[in-house]
C-alpha cells in the first residue's frame, strides 16, 4: 500500500498531525480544511508531502478534504476574533457556578460544530452544571479540558532561564518525558530552581543533550569506583564528561585529575 501524506500543525507550535494529501498539490504553509475528532479543522501544512508504502497506519489517515478558501479563513478568523466574548461570558458563568477553576483559552472548530474551553485548576472540578450554561450560550457543543502546567505554560508563553522565549512558545510540538536522572547524567546541580522551568516542572532542554551526554559517558568509571593509575589505587570523585577527564582521590598523595585514558579500572589492571 502506498500512499502520498502530508504534515499539518492547527495552532502555532501545536503537535503535528498526518493527513493523506488526497491528490492535493500542497506546499509548505498552505492551508487546508480537515476532519478530524473534534470537527472541521483548518490547518496549516508544516511539511512536503512525501510517499509512505507498507505502513499500517497509512489506513487511518484521514483525507486533506479542501484547500482552504477565503470563506474557510474568514470563518477562521471570526471564531479567533470571538475568543475574548467566549472567555468573559465562560468567566460569569463560572461565577454563577461558584466553581474554582481559571480559563485559559477556548477555540471553536471551524464549523462552529462545537466550542473546546481549557481551564487550570488545583483538582478535580464538578463542572456538569456549567457545561450546560455554556451550551444554551452558545448554542454549540461543549468541552471543557482540565490542562496541566505545561500547556499552561506552552499558552501564556516566557522568557526561559537561557534568556530565549520558551520553546513550548514556539517551535516545540509534543512534550517528552524529561526525568531526573537526565540532569544527573550532565552533571547539573539538582537544585530545583536551576533544573525546572517557568511551569515548575523539569525544563524540556534537558532532553535535547541527554543522548549526547549518555554516549560520551561511556568507558567513564562510576563514582567512588576504583581505578589504577601509575601503578597506584585511587577513588573515582568526579567525571567531566564534555572533557572525559577524570578526579581522583590517591591516599598519601591527594586528588588529582586525569583524561580517562591515562586510568585503568582494578579489573583491567589486573
Amino acid at each position: 500500500m502506498k500512499k502520498e501524506v502530508v504534515g499539518i500543525r492547527f495552532k502555532k507550535a501545536g503537535k503535528k498531525y498526518y493527513f493523506d494529501a488526497n491528490g492535493f498539490s500542497l506546499i509548505m504553509s498552505d492551508q487546508v480544511v480537515v476532519e478530524t475528532i473534534q470537527g472541521l479543522e483548518l490547518g496549516t501544512v508544516i511539511e512536503d508531502i512525501k510517499t509512505l508504502e507498507n505502513d499500517p497506519l497509512l489506513e487511518s489517515l484521514k483525507p486533506i478534504l479542501r484547500k482552504a478558501n477565503q470563506d474557510d479563513i474568514k470563518a477562521h478568523e471570526e471564531n479567533i476574533n470571538s475568543v475574548p466574548n467566549v472567555l468573559e461570558t465562560t468567566r460569569e458563568l463560572i461565577q454563577k457556578n461558584d466553581l474554582k477553576m481559571k480559563l485559559l483559552n477556548a477555540d471553536y472548530t471551524l464549523d462552529r460544530g462545537k466550542l473546546l474551553i481549557e481551564f487550570i485548576a488545583d483538582g478535580r472540578v464538578d463542572f456538569r452544571d456549567l457545561v450546560k450554561d455554556l451550551a444554551g450560550a452558545f448554542k454549540t457543543r461543549i468541552e471543557l479540558k482540565q490542562v496541566g502546567a505545561r500547556d499552561t505554560a506552552k499558552h501564556l508563553g516566557g522568557i526561559g532561564p537561557c534568556g530565549l522565549i520558551l520553546c513550548c512558545n514556539t517551535f516545540l510540538g509534543e512534550f517528552d518525558a524529561i526525568s531526573i536522572k537526565m540532569a544527573k547524567n550532565q552533571n547539573l546541580a539538582l537544585s530545583p530552581a536551576n533544573i525546572s522551568g517557568l511551569c515548575g516542572k523539569l525544563l524540556c532542554c534537558l532532553k535535547y543533550e541527554d543522548d549526547m551526554y549518555t554516549e560520551m559517558r561511556i568507558g567513564l568509571p562510576k563514582e567512588q569506583s576504583k581505578v589504577w593509575l601509575d601503578g597506584k589505587e585511587g577513588t573515582v570523585l568526579s567525571n567531566n564528561v564534555l572533557e572525559r577527564r577524570v578526579r581522583i582521590y590517591i591516599e598519601n598523595q591527594g586528588v588529582t585529575t586525569v583524561h580517562v585514558d591515562d586510568i585503568k579500572t582494578i579489573h583491567d589492571a589486573y
